[in-house]
């Protein structure tokens, strides 16, 4: 078993033994390195030992692991592991388990908020391997339990000074504390605590990870979105610390070089967003419009056909846009067979004796393409729109 060293000191390095070795995978007697576990990233960090010939070695941990049968904790390394029985001196990469501490802590301040805004909403999972972390909550939270979740923890980090304490206690005591959710561990239950300066605890969920001494350390904590994941349960997408202060920044540079390209205050972007996109809708409905409009011009400048009983005009239209325009509202008897370059083409049919979804069916299996439709409307693509429309002109004669 190897002593989580992660659990009784923020000290970052450390001295150990090798107890197993394998490939490039080592264990130790002793570690400070946090491996991967309770939707926590593992750390990473550095081994350094001294070789046979007196040399000095050093090896990259790239993650960690904990065998739940043994209770040893696995070092993955960047070249091979060190002998068994080799001392070693350990060191955690600062700046990563910072990060994680941060969004970890975070994710219980989180939780808590949302149980003190409704006890319904309790936690099915947590995720905080990269920057932005999620928490899937039961209980259908509503937007407005969202915004009031957001808010009570900012106003509790902002105004009072939490503090982390870590005891270790039997689990038949676990009943004196207000856990959040009950504890799946046994024995000896490690508690994350984190207490205001009256005593009062603001959350108490029995933990295995890492934390920040003091909750406002993992501030802002910024939720960015909700979807629901399945039946029941809602993800919270959050981001905390340092790296929700540094996504916040880049998100308000964005927003301010739009601004100025737009030449209003970052406050009033939205609502300059929101004109513009009123004034692209309607210029799309104005293009639409004259997609439609030229489309029926040049469909009803075309030279009708007779094959057997059927009329026909056969049209090419310079942009799909006016495809269905121009197989729409026709003549009563009318078959128009459209066309473009880009190989979409369509059929529309006033002739209750034409099948349009039929003859694009037949016409497409003879000249390659793929579509389907309606007696009155069918569309497909064509690699070939001139042998398109000539095994239209085919079926056509065929079904005459």
């Amino acid at each position: 078993m190897t002593r989580a060293l992660y659990h009784v000191s923020h000290d970052l390095t450390f001295a150990a033994e090798v107890t197993h070795a394998a490939g490039h995978e080592a264990a130790l007697d002793a570690t400070a390195l946090y491996p991967e576990a309770g939707g926590q990233a593992a750390d990473t960090g550095t081994l350094r030992w001294t070789g046979e010939s007196g040399e000095l070695r050093a090896a990259t941990v790239t993650h960690s692991r904990k065998e739940k049968a043994s209770g040893l904790i696995w070092h993955t390394l960047d070249g091979d592991a060190p002998p068994v029985g080799t001392p070693v001196q350990g060191e955690v990469d600062a700046a990563r388990r910072w990060r994680h501490s941060q969004r970890h802590s975070a994710e219980h301040l989180l939780a808590q908020a949302f149980v003190r805004v409704n006890p319904a909403f309790t936690v099915d999972a947590v995720n905080m391997t990269g920057p932005e972390c999620t928490l899937d909550l039961r209980g259908d939270p509503a937007e407005t339990h969202v915004r009031a979740a957001g808010a009570l923890l900012r106003e509790t980090l902002g105004r009072t000074d939490l503090t982390l304490e870590t005891p270790v206690v039997p689990d038949r005591d676990l009943h004196l504390y207000p856990l959040r959710r009950e504890s799946k561990v046994s024995g000896n239950v490690r508690l994350v605590i984190f207490r205001d300066g009256q005593g009062e605890p603001f959350d108490v969920s029995a933990c295995g990870g890492t934390h920040v001494p003091r909750a406002a350390m993992a501030a802002p904590v910024v939720i960015l979105r909700t979807e629901r994941v399945r039946g029941g349960v809602t993800r919270v997408t959050f981001m905390a610390g340092e790296e929700a202060g540094a996504y916040l920044g880049s998100v308000y540079a964005g927003a301010r070089r739009l601004a100025v390209g737009f030449s209003v205050p970052v406050e009033r972007l939205p609502e300059r967003v929101e004109a513009l996109t009123t004034e692209r809708n309607a210029l799309a409905a104005q293009l639409d419009a004259l997609h439609a409009a030229h489309a029926r011009t040049l469909r009803d400048a075309a030279p009708t056909e007779t094959h057997g009983t059927v009329t026909l005009r056969v049209v090419t239209l310079p942009d799909p846009a006016g495809l269905l325009p121009a197989l729409t509202d026709l003549n009563p008897g009318e078959v128009v067979v459209a066309v473009t370059d880009a190989g979409r083409v369509g059929i529309g049919s006033a002739d209750p004796a034409v099948n349009a979804g039929a003859v694009l069916r037949a016409a497409l299996t003879a000249s390659g393409g793929r579509g389907g439709g309606r007696p009155d409307l069918a569309q497909g693509s064509a690699p070939d729109v001139a042998a398109f429309t000539h095994a239209v002109r085919a079926t056509l004669l065929a079904t005459a």
